[in-house]
């Protein structure tokens, strides 16, 4: 460590290189080294603003929230336009949900970051420290964002953030998630598979051959399942027939945790399933120990979503793989031999469809997933009085995550509520939650000519099933439908409205909603979905026939019919694996 200088006797580079440590120590989330940093600058020069800046950084992130607040006041007071106190100011401004504060300042400051990387070019000591600060500022800009129901803007900043990346991990992970942004809206299937395929092309990895693989037709397969949602997550409504209602003559069962474990964890447990925590273990690490287990086949179940297992997937630990479930869309990955689909979402002969996929689409006959609500939480009771008859109008309502809500999507809520006489609408969902979150919403109903005084804002919450005895109808997302939300609402007795569109994503509520017996809830446009909504409203009775009897009828129906969805899939297991084996062995 260098000792304290006298005034004027330090190099502006001694304390660039302090500076630029302490950027990489902001990186890797190491606070400590970030203080001592700031430490050293101090001792060049006494009360120097960058080390009052790094240390409100540090206290930022190390939840010292009054001092950071203070900290970067004081290096303002000096320096009104300097970038980490600025980025502290976002920061505090995040962790409040001050999006009106938020948003702005990190715009502003990724307009300056950027021009000021761009003067300055990569040789400039300070260089690296702007880049830092311009990916984290761009992570943060999509969080607020999609948050603030813009995802379109906040798959951009993730988009731009990737490219900011040094480490190549690193830049994979944000455009991972920057394909998973790109399904809140519109993006025709050519185009969706070739930003897809990028993402290939970014893992740069080695993989198994499996020239030893024991291709034997008629044996007891290794099935594996991959995710980091064994957990309390969406996804956990679909995967307990998985793992408990498999053939045991057919197949052995791997379960692959690549996530946090809670009570839910320990509810989807069986004595049937070998369990494997594979938590803080690498990708490399991970797909060694899954083709130990000589897996023959692996079903990765969390596609691009958060924290997802698709690097694992890359290294081809398992001479067949697929992706299904938990994602909707193609992983773009070409060690993914198949994508899990059925007849509704991807209808054989649709080639349209099929062409945005790098995978061979693996099509059940019914549904490709199987809800089991009952296995994951007690579900509160439904079938109670439609509230028609107690309000004397029409409540509509949408619970899905509001990122999910076109502007497209808002005028037919607007055109139906105009056609329904004194109607309402509950919409209920994050953004909601938070001030600045209701104002952009009413805001943007506002742009839209909606009668505020006909829309209930609603928080999250966690009897949110309970106030589905609120809805008498519930509308769909489009062209991202809902799943479990849309299962959700049929199992408390609402009738959920869904429009089939033209990817398989667009066509999830549609999937959902025939294999719950519901085809006549299943309209094609725009026009369709605005009268099918109209015309169950003014139907009182219909509308009490499905909040009485829908829970019933769905328990019967094959989206929730564990046995034969295991069959059907099980029957897709052996035919991949056969096809597999008809396969020549590839080249040592």
């Amino acid at each position: 460590m260098y000792g304290k200088a006298p005034q004027g006797e330090y190099t502006a580079e001694e304390k660039m290189n302090w500076l630029k440590l302490a950027a990489k120590f902001s990186a890797d989330g190491d606070l400590k080294g970030m203080r001592a940093c700031a430490q050293e600058v101090d001792k060049l020069v006494e009360g120097d603003i960058d080390a009052v800046a790094v240390n409100a950084e540090a206290a930022l992130y190390s939840g010292s929230i009054d001092e950071a607040e203070a900290l970067a006041r004081q290096v303002l007071r000096v320096h009104p336009r300097h970038p980490r106190a600025r980025m502290v100011q976002a920061g505090l401004a995040a962790l409040e949900f001050r999006l009106k504060d938020e948003i702005p300042l990190l715009a502003d400051l990724i307009e300056e970051l950027s021009l000021k990387a761009e003067i300055l070019g990569e040789d400039d000591p300070a260089y690296s420290i702007y880049r830092q600060m311009l990916k984290r500022a761009r992570g943060w800009l999509a969080d607020a964002l999609y948050l603030g129901g813009e995802p379109k803007g906040a798959a951009h900043e993730l988009l731009m953030s990737s490219r900011l990346a040094k480490e190549p991990a690193e830049a994979a992970e944000l455009y991972s998630k920057y394909l998973f942004m790109r399904n809140y809206r519109y993006l025709s299937a050519r185009e969706g598979k070739e930003r897809a395929e990028r993402y290939n092309d970014m893992l740069s990895t080695g993989e198994y051959k499996h020239e030893s693989a024991l291709r034997t037709e008629h044996r007891k397969l290794r099935i594996g399942y991959i995710s980091p949602d064994f957990r309390e997550h969406a996804v956990a409504y679909f995967l307990t027939p998985l793992l408990r209602h498999f053939d045991g003559e057919r197949f052995m069962v791997f379960c692959y945790a690549t996530g946090r474990s809670d009570k839910v964890t320990d509810r989807l447990r069986s004595r049937r399933v070998t369990w494997r925590d594979l938590r803080s273990r690498s990708p490399r690490t991970s797909a060694r120990l899954v083709n130990e287990d000589k897996i023959d086949i692996l079903v990765d179940l969390s596609g691009h979503s958060q924290d997802n297992a698709l690097p694992v997937m890359a290294y081809r630990p398992a001479p067949v793989q697929i992706s299904g479930i938990g994602y909707t869309n193609t992983t773009g990955l070409h060690t993914v031999d198949y994508f899990l689909s059925d007849e509704v979402c991807i209808p054989k002969g649709d080639t349209a469809a099929e062409s945005g996929f790098t995978e061979r689409i693996l099509r059940l006959p019914h549904s490709h997933l199987c809800y089991a609500p009952e296995d994951i939480r007690t579900m509160p009771e439904s079938g109670g009085e439609a509230p028609v008859r107690r309000n004397g109008y029409v409540t509509f309502g949408s619970f899905n995550n509001f990122a999910k809500v076109t502007d497209e999507i808002l005028l037919l809520w607007r055109g139906i509520l105009e056609s329904v006489r004194d109607s309402r609408i509950v919409i209920k969902s994050k953004i909601c939650s938070i001030d600045d979150g209701k104002d952009f919403l009413k805001k943007r109903l506002s742009l839209l000519n909606f009668d505020l005084s006909r829309v209930e804002l609603r928080p999250y919450s966690p009897d949110y099933l309970e106030q589905y005895r609120d809805i008498d109808i519930a509308l769909d997302t489009a062209p991202y439908n809902g799943g479990l939300t849309t299962c959700e609402a049929l199992y408390m007795g609402v009738p959920v409205i869904s429009m089939r569109g033209r990817t398989h994503g667009a066509r999830f509520g549609a999937s959902i909603l025939i294999n719950a017996g519901l085809r006549e809830l299943v309209v094609e446009n725009d026009i369709n979905y605005v009268r099918r909504a109209v015309q169950l409203a003014e139907s009182p009775k219909l509308i009490e026939a499905y909040h009485a009897g829908l829970r019933t009828n769905m328990k019967r129906s094959p989206l929730m019919d564990a046995k034969s969805y295991m069959r059907a899939l099980g029957d897709a297991y052996m035919k991949v694996w056969k096809d597999f084996c008809e396969q020549p062995r590839p080249n040592k």
